[in-house]
């Protein structure tokens, strides 16, 4: 499995690999939402917390780890990025998503894990895996609308921001599930028409 950096597109999204050119505009969609980041995050990434996690995060490149920013309106609206890359065994995680709320509920979701997820089991990815924070009803719904399998809940898995430990739900797909899950994102955004 080898994980290219490069632009990501379909109709719906653009993918373009995060640089320091996004930041100012994904501090602002940060800033869209105060309360995802308090009670849905493990990190923050608002006000000043903003630019710590952008240098913990963006701020240097690692083989493990490419982020993207999300593209609409010729503007970064969020970011989501291959995490946990694991060329030796085939398996890679998608996570560190967020998207302003504007762009929640449509086409930009389903239309940017479609182009991730091609690009990893095109790659040679084996296993692509999400986890969410277990009290987050919204991404939960929304991992299992892609066509991901809930595999289990890690307990107490993680230490957030505010203190509070938190349970994390893991969902895969895995390549030989790969084209109905295809089939069904495709189908689904069809229906967002063009």
């Amino acid at each position: 499995m080898q994980l290219d950096v490069q632009v990501l597109e379909n109709r719906h999204v653009r993918l373009e690999p995060m640089t320091q050119a996004h930041r100012e505009d994904l501090r602002a969609a940060c800033a869209a939402d105060p309360a995802t980041w308090n009670d849905l995050y493990p990190f923050s990434m608002l006000g000043e917390a903003f630019d710590v996690g952008w240098d913990r995060m963006y701020g240097k490149s690692s083989p493990e780890w490419i982020a993207f920013a999300v593209m609409a309106d010729g503007r970064c609206r969020g970011t989501t990025s291959f995490l946990a890359i694991d060329p030796a065994n085939a398996t890679v995680e998608i996570g560190a998503t967020y998207y302003g709320p504007e762009l929640r509920g449509g086409a930009v979701n389903p239309a940017a894990k479609r182009l991730l997820m091609a690009h990893a089991f095109e790659r040679g990815a084996r296993r692509v895996q999400f986890k969410v924070d277990a009290i987050n009803a919204r991404s939960r719904a929304a991992v299992l609308k892609l066509g991901a399998i809930q595999e289990g809940i890690l307990r107490q898995d993680r230490l957030t921001w505010t203190g509070r430990i938190r349970d994390t739900v893991v969902f895969s797909v895995l390549a030989h599930e790969w084209p109905g899950v295809r089939d069904g994102l495709d189908a689904r955004l069809e229906a967002f028409g063009a």
